[in-house]
């Protein structure tokens, strides 16, 4: 039987999953979906994680289920940047890798420079009364949307550390045949990364969903699902 684990995105978790996995169990698929640790009271982080962390706790998971080698891989955004870092690692693990609006390509922007030096500098005035208020408003007014906001203590931490990792330059070494699944509406990775990923992962297919945001799993969740029977 042919097994499909799946990573959800940041802040996620398997539920928003079901339904995908559901349509792809119709097919005979054993489809796995592990809560990543960090998003629940249950899998609360003790001290701030980076892309190394999570990837020793997946490697550690796949054992721990006994998940056979030849699985499929599958990593919607910040998951699909754990599952690219894990088929780098390893490839002899994975038959397949799906990279579905994955946040591959961490480019270092002004605005992200300057989202962690200032999270620095706002810390020194942490004792003000209202700090936490103030804070928010500051980002929400000056910086603009941004999953920091969403996040306190030790995520806080780990959020600043994930987005820290590129992996566009270690992309070209992934020799497992990958499929890249995208919406052409995607309002949080542009599709400009879905292409370039596909340039550098040489065995790679993309498959573009007209109309399709970054919520696919949510939104357009049998569309989905079947583009991953089609390629698995």
């Amino acid at each position: 039987m042919k097994t499909l684990v799946i990573l959800h995105g940041w802040k996620s978790s398997k539920e928003r999953w079901q339904k995908v996995k559901e349509e792809i169990e119709k097919s005979g698929i054993r489809v796995i979906i592990p809560d990543i640790p960090g998003f629940k009271p249950e899998t609360e982080l003790k001290e701030p994680w980076d892309l190394g962390n999570y990837l020793d706790w997946l490697n550690g998971f796949i054992s721990s289920e006994n998940i056979a080698e030849g699985f499929f891989l599958l990593g919607h955004s910040f998951g699909g940047a754990l599952a690219a870092k894990f088929s780098l690692k390893y490839p002899e693990k994975i038959e397949g890798l799906f990279l579905v609006a994955s946040a591959c390509i961490r480019k270092k922007t002004v605005k992200k420079m300057f989202l962690s030096r200032i999270s620095k500098v706002l810390k020194v005035f942490s004792f003000i009364p209202f700090y936490s208020t103030a804070r928010k408003a500051f980002y929400r007014f000056v910086v603009g949307k941004s999953d920091y906001l969403s996040v306190e203590g030790v995520l806080k931490e780990t959020y600043l550390k994930v987005i820290s990792e590129d992996l566009s330059q270690s992309l070209s070494s992934i020799a497992v045949p990958t499929t890249i699944i995208w919406g052409d509406k995607d309002e949080a990775t542009p599709i400009e990364d879905a292409y370039l990923i596909n340039k550098k992962i040489s065995n790679s297919k993309l498959v573009i969903i007209p109309g399709g945001s970054h919520s696919l799993e949510i939104k357009m969740p049998e569309v989905l699902a079947q583009k991953i029977l089609d390629n698995i």
